[in-house]
């Protein structure tokens, strides 16, 4: 990365940082997209058992990978503030901490996979492709946690170019397992649902064995020398970590298990409501990745102004980022609208499960906005590494005021499970206010405190 002086100077480099970002976020998720899509096309009860069981997933995975999203604004303060020689240190502290919160994760899934599974009701073959499928993913929990690790390091670094690349090879690998393994392929056994998880679990390994061989070899990163020199666990590095992790994954737990916990009380409803607004679900996410890609980017960007001081540039680059993301989010609403009916016809045959999947279509274009503001407003927020305060906010707006008026919604009206979105849409929307607000704020104070 390098200093930047003008407006059109800024908006290139973001777009060479967030760019790649954007198109390692698209290849990441694609792993469950496929895992998603292509178990509908095996049948809708796998579709329904891998759509439970990535809700699941989804939350815990993002929640606890968020805390090893710290290494990104640490390493970038690191860089900005030329201290390169802690850089190392910090890296090889967080793989250490990636594989305890590894085992700990997978050994709890393990214990309470089940009676959770049990509570929701679901169908018997519905529980058990989901239990099947995550059981399977518990086996790339090590490495997609150490993955994260090294992507931050890299992203910190500006090189997002090259976790791009080393992504963008996870899409075909998943895609050639999900086929051999869901339907049994090339002598492989016909796993249904439970062979989307083992396809994305050795694919994890994978993209993370390619990532720690270019870590260890390519420039910039060998000047580094992170598996040189090991140091024992120093709790000291841990704590640095997680104070800034630890609020960073519970915001993102916060705004991932609030759409999971939607799935999740929507399983009293039929399968065909389940699968739709799965499907719903699932290509939404894929929209958000434009406006989760600039929040990464902004990190970045930001981490390292504030690094070498230039308050001034960091702010320029926080509005730099929130209009970009607000741009783009018109698009996103207009694809969603006016192709809704297109789309759902690439997931599924059911003509019902395609009607119900347009009408929440239309809610979903509602809350792009929303998602345009708050992503990278809280992307701003940890390059100022500002993050306890936006985690109480995450909390009130999903969980305080965006569940509990979709569930009065969904229960108590003629909305039915639509109710949840529109709850959604106003959780959204009370997060982009109060996280805007806190930015200012922070602003300021910085602001002040330089002069």
């Amino acid at each position: 990365m390098y200093e930047t002086t003008q407006l059109k100077e800024k908006w290139s480099l973001m777009f060479k940082i967030v760019f790649p970002i954007l198109v390692t976020q698209v290849a990441l998720y694609l792993i469950s997209f496929f895992d998603i899509l292509m178990s509908s096309r095996y049948g809708s009860e796998d579709l329904a058992g891998v759509a439970i069981g990535s809700s699941l997933w989804i939350p815990v995975y993002t929640g606890l990978a968020g805390i090893l999203i710290a290494i990104t604004p640490i390493v970038a303060q690191l860089v900005g503030a030329k201290k390169k020689d802690e850089v190392r240190l910090i890296v090889q502290q967080g793989l250490l901490l990636s594989l305890a919160l590894s085992i700990f994760i997978s050994i709890g899934l393990f214990f309470v996979l089940e009676p959770i599974l049990q509570i929701m009701t679901l169908e018997i073959r519905v529980e058990k492709i989901a239990k099947s499928y995550l059981l399977a993913m518990i086996i790339g929990i090590i490495p997609l946690f150490a993955y994260t690790v090294l992507r931050s390091y890299m992203d910190a670094l500006g090189k997002t170019r090259v976790t791009m690349i080393i992504t963008l090879l996870s899409a075909p690998i998943n895609v050639c397992f999900n086929y051999v393994l869901i339907f049994g392929k090339f002598g492989f056994p016909e796993l249904g649902g439970a062979g989307a998880g083992y396809a994305s679990a050795i694919t994890y390994w994978l993209v993370f064995l390619i990532t720690v061989g270019i870590a260890h070899k390519q420039r910039p990163f060998q000047q580094y020398e992170l598996f040189k020199n090991w140091q024992r666990v120093q709790f000291s590095k841990w704590k640095d970590i997680s104070t800034i992790g630890i609020p960073i994954g519970l915001s993102i737990f916060a705004e991932t298990s609030i759409f999971s916990a939607v799935t999740l009380m929507m399983s009293t409803y039929s399968t065909e409501v389940i699968s739709a607004h799965q499907i719903a679900l699932n290509f939404t996410s894929l929209l958000y990745m434009i406006p989760l890609s600039i929040s990464f980017g902004a990190t970045v960007l930001i981490g390292y102004e504030v690094g070498a001081k230039r308050f001034k540039d960091a702010q320029t680059y926080s509005w730099l980022s929130v209009s970009t993301a607000i741009l783009f989010s018109f698009f996103s609403a207009c694809i969603l609208f006016f192709f809704r009916e297109q789309i759902a016809g690439i997931y599924t045959t059911d003509e019902t499960v395609i009607q119900l999947t347009v009408q929440f279509f239309v809610f979903a274009a509602l809350f792009q906005l929303s998602d345009a503001i708050q992503a990278p407003v809280q992307g701003a927020l940890r390059g100022y590494k500002d993050v306890n305060v936006t985690f109480i906010m995450a909390i009130i707006s999903y969980w305080v005021i965006g569940l509990p008026i979709g569930y009065l919604l969904s229960k108590f009206t003629d909305f039915g499970p639509f109710g949840y979105w529109i709850g959604l849409i106003v959780g959204l929307t009370a997060g982009a206010i109060t996280l805007t607000y806190r930015l200012i704020r922070i602003q300021r104070k910085k602001q002040d405190a330089a002069h």
